[in-house]
This record gives C-alpha cells, sequence and structure tokens, in this order.
C-alpha cells in the first residue's frame, strides 16, 4: 500500500447539522492514494453524511477539506467530479429511460458544435462496461430494464469512467450477487494499484476485511477510531460502532409451532415462481434461499398480491385465493418489499404516517394517536429520528428499513412476509430485527423470511426451503442443513 506524505483527500473539524440535530461533530478523516480507506458505523452515524460532503452533495456547517495538498471545497457533485471525487450512492440514481451509454456518461457527454459525438462515448464507456462484466448488455437499451444488479454495475461505471483520483462507494454491493462483488472488487483492487484512493461503507465486516486496508469508525456523528484492518477483530469493531458489547447476534430459542397460517399448493406466478408449496405454522420462522432471479421475492409478492397468480392456491388462515395486498392486511399479513422506497414506504409523510398507513380506512385520523404510535416505534426499534413527526425521506436508509417494519408491528399481523429484512441494516440493528422475529415466532406470529445472506437464515430460521430456477423445494429444519448444503441445492448440484 502506497501512503505518500500528504493524504490525497483530508478533512478536518467537519461539523454538519440539520436543525437542532449534530449529523457531523467535528470529525477528522483522511485517504491515501493506493487505500482502500473503510468507513463504518451504525445506521445514522454519520458515514453518508460525510461522504456526501467530500462528493460536493452538502456544504458543512464548519471545517475544511483539501484535495492534494490544496483546498477543496465543492459546491456541487458536479463540481466534485469534474475535480476528481465521485460518489456511488447506496440508493440508485439511474435514470431509467436513458440508454446505458447516456447513464455511464451522464453530464459529461463528448459533443462537437452540440452534437453528441457517438463513437467517442461509446470508447469512453465499453472498456469500463466490460471490466464490469457488462460488455455484452446493448449500450442503446434503457438502464431500467436492466436487473437491479446490472443498475448498480451501471452507476458505479460511471463513476469509473471519468478517472477519478478518488471514489467513494456507499454500500455499493446491497444488490449485487457473489460474482458481482467479486468483480467489484477486481476492479476496485486494479484502481488501488493505480494509485487511486478509494473510500468504503459497508456494514458486511467480511467485505471490509476483503478489500479495504484502513477502517474508520463513526458513532453518533463523532469519531471513534481509526484502525488498520489486519489488527482489529469483529468484536473490536462492533463495540466501537455500538458503544456496547454484542451478544449472540442470533438469538433463537425453542418455537413451538401451531396450526398453519399459511398454505400455498402448486402456486405459480406471471413468470415466477413456475411450482411452489408451502405450509407456514403459527409460532416458526420459516426462511427461503435461492440465488438471486430464482424468484424468491417473486414468491412472497404473489402470495401478498402484489403479482398475480397464474394457477395453484393460497389460504391464509380461514380465507383461500387470491387477493389485494388491502386484503391481505386486513387478514393479518403484513409485508416488508426488498425495495423499501418505491412499494414499503411512502417517504414524503412522517415516520408516524407511515407506521399507521395500513390502518387509515376513516377520514377522521387522531394525529395525537399517530404520534404515539410513531414513537413506539421509535422506541422499540431505536429509530434515529428528531420524533415522530420527521419525514422518512430525512432518515438514512437503514432507519427507513426499521420504519417500514414499524409498521408491522404497529398492526400486529399473524403473518410477516419480510424480503431481505437487514439489506442495508448495521450490526447492532440487526440484532434488533433477529430479536423481534423470534419474539415474533414465541408470540404466535407466523415468519416467511426471504434472505440472500445464508447464515442469517440458518441463525433466525427454524425451517428453510430452497428456491431453484423458480421451483420450491420442501421446507427442511435448519438443524440438519449448511451453507455448503443449502447451495448445492440452490445452483441445482
Amino acid at each position: 500500500m502506497t501512503t505518500p506524505e500528504a493524504p490525497m483527500v483530508a478533512m478536518r473539524g467537519i461539523v454538519q447539522r440539520f436543525g437542532a440535530t449534530v449529523a457531523l461533530a467535528g470529525v477528522d478523516f483522511e485517504a491515501h492514494a493506493g487505500e482502500v480507506h473503510a468507513i463504518v458505523g451504525e445506521n445514522g452515524s454519520g458515514k453518508s453524511t460525510l461522504m456526501r460532503v467530500l462528493a460536493g452533495t452538502m456544504r458543512p456547517d464548519e471545517g475544511s477539506m483539501e484535495l492534494e495538498g490544496r483546498p477543496f471545497a465543492p459546491h456541487s457533485p458536479a463540481e466534485a467530479r469534474v475535480a476528481g471525487v465521485a460518489m456511488i450512492h447506496q440508493e440508485l440514481t439511474i435514470v431509467a429511460h436513458e440508454s446505458v451509454l447516456g447513464n455511464v456518461l451522464l453530464g459529461i457527454e463528448p459533443t462537437r458544435f452540440g452534437w453528441l459525438r457517438r463513437s467517442q462515448m461509446e470508447a469512453l464507456a465499453r472498456p469500463t462496461l466490460s471490466a464490469l462484466g457488462l460488455g455484452d448488455v446493448p449500450l442503446d437499451m434503457p438502464a431500467g430494464r436492466l436487473p437491479i444488479a446490472a443498475q448498480q454495475l451501471v452507476e458505479i461505471a460511471r463513476a469509473l469512467v471519468t478517472k477519478s483520483k478518488v471514489v467513494i462507494l456507499d454500500e455499493p454491493t446491497s444488490s449485487l450477487t457473489e460474482v458481482d462483488v467479486k468483480r467489484l472488487f477486481e476492479v476496485m483492487r486494479e484502481l488501488k494499484a493505480r494509485g487511486h484512493a478509494l473510500i468504503y461503507i459497508s456494514h458486511f465486516l467480511n467485505e471490509v476485511r476483503a478489500i479495504a486496508d484502513t477502517m474508520t469508525v463513526l458513532r453518533d456523528g463523532t469519531k471513534v477510531g481509526e484502525r488498520p484492518v489486519a489488527g482489529v477483530t469483529d468484536d473490536e469493531i462492533v463495540s466501537m460502532m455500538v458503544g456496547r458489547e454484542i451478544g449472540d447476534l442470533y438469538p433463537r430459542r425453542p418455537h413451538t409451532p401451531g396450526e398453519a397460517i399459511l398454505r400455498i399448493d402448486g402456486l405459480a406466478g406471471t413468470k415466477s415462481p413456475v411450482e411452489a408449496t408451502l405450509e407456514v405454522c403459527r409460532g416458526e420462522v420459516v426462511g427461503i434461499a435461492g440465488l438471486n432471479g430464482s424468484g424468491r421475492s417473486e414468491l412472497l409478492r404473489t402470495i401478498f398480491g402484489l403479482d398475480q397468480v397464474r394457477r395453484g392456491q393460497i389460504r391464509v388462515g380461514s380465507f383461500s385465493g387470491a387477493a389485494t395486498p388491502h386484503r391481505r392486511w386486513a387478514e393479518g399479513v403484513g409485508m416488508l418489499s426488498e425495495d423499501r422506497k418505491a412499494e414499503g414506504l411512502a417517504v414524503g409523510l412522517s415516520i408516524a404516517e407511515n407506521t399507521c398507513l395500513a390502518s387509515l380506512r376513516s377520514p377522521f385520523v387522531s394525529p395525537a394517536r399517530q404520534l404515539a404510535a410513531g414513537q413506539v416505534g421509535i422506541d422499540r426499534l431505536s429509530i434515529r429520528a428528531r420524533g415522530p413527526g420527521q419525514r422518512v425521506s430525512e432518515l438514512s436508509g437503514g432507519n427507513q428499513q426499521k420504519v417500514a417494519l414499524a409498521r408491522m408491528l404497529h398492526h400486529g399481523v399473524d403473518l410477516m412476509l419480510l424480503d431481505e429484512p437487514t439489506r442495508g441494516i448495521d450490526v447492532g440493528s440487526k440484532e434488533q430485527i433477529y430479536r423481534l422475529i423470534d419474539e415474533a415466532a414465541l408470540s404466535g406470529q407466523a415468519v416467511l423470511v426471504v434472505s440472500s445472506y445464508l447464515p442469517e437464515l440458518l441463525g433466525v430460521c427454524d425451517r428453510i426451503a430452497v428456491m431453484h430456477r423458480g421451483r420450491l423445494g420442501p421446507a427442511r429444519p435448519v438443524a440438519g442443513l449448511t451453507q455448503e448444503s443449502v447451495m448445492r441445492e440452490a445452483v441445482g448440484a
């Protein structure tokens, strides 16, 4: 690792306030050329805010920055990119109707006399797309038609094509497959070898260990430590992140299954699932494993009424047949969508309004009761917010996820459908969510959970069923399963 005397980028005493909330309280940060520097911390600790300051998205209230030893104070992301700092945000900023080529070169399109230079655009974009495994994607295809993982890679290509000196990656792997993650890390190592400074925000400590040289830990808007990755244990990292020691991450206690609350028989959707038969009982947690694209999310969407049923039967308690999401809520079914911004939340509304959203059938709503319900969710899930009246759009991604969970808990559903419930969630918050899942099963609720992280499924579930190309296998007790056996079934081995 090359560490010249002067850092590639330096931030000194950065303060960022949002009203009475202090998001950053005098944070110092440095990243060097030829280094991958990870930033870790709980949701709301200030990680993304610090990097948005560096990337020109927001101006700090106090503090200063330097880039290659010279003062650096960008007024916009475009100005930061021209100077050599590019940020890949956790939430996609793809222009869905624009072509792949247009998205890669968005804002830096080469022109001549006002006309776009197509040949030069392709010459710039193709090598970067090929390096990310997207060499076969048609450049004229609307980017919105690509899978989410491919859209994420297009956004990464947008940052890399500018040959930025500093590349900030904010949770870039949250929508990527294991193969895509390996490819991204190869590109990052290549950029590191060329002398770029890479700043990597992630909740996945295994990824931090695989790619980062140095890590900085933030907590409550302050810097609590900076260490070489090789010289610190996971327990030390987590303790710095949360200010306390984490006990058993998967606090699963013995569950006693009761009557079946969900039965599906030969279920098929418009595209997926192809065929699924499953029974989920009160008092148990059942997991759905499988590769991305295997049909796991589509199964939950079909059960909940977001996708149409092509054939087969769905029975929820005493209710039989397909239904709308509104009817499913009335039947005691709640769903946490994988895409929280598009389907899981009304981000323009407050925490309190989102918490009570599914029950707003009356034109007469008590604001006091809404606020009380929102505060219960804040307290129970440790949502970092100014109060229940704060808009969800102002929260970090992980805290938005907690609001979606708070709504489900507020309505006391009998069956919880959870699609990637801990995606974008920090370690301390994951422990809370796992405890809530365990408590739900102990109280007699049923939980059906989809996750791409096998240790999570093996840690919280009583039984796991595996999907392969749209077909759901039998649900087996976790006692007889391993990560290897589940993966073999997922790939059809």
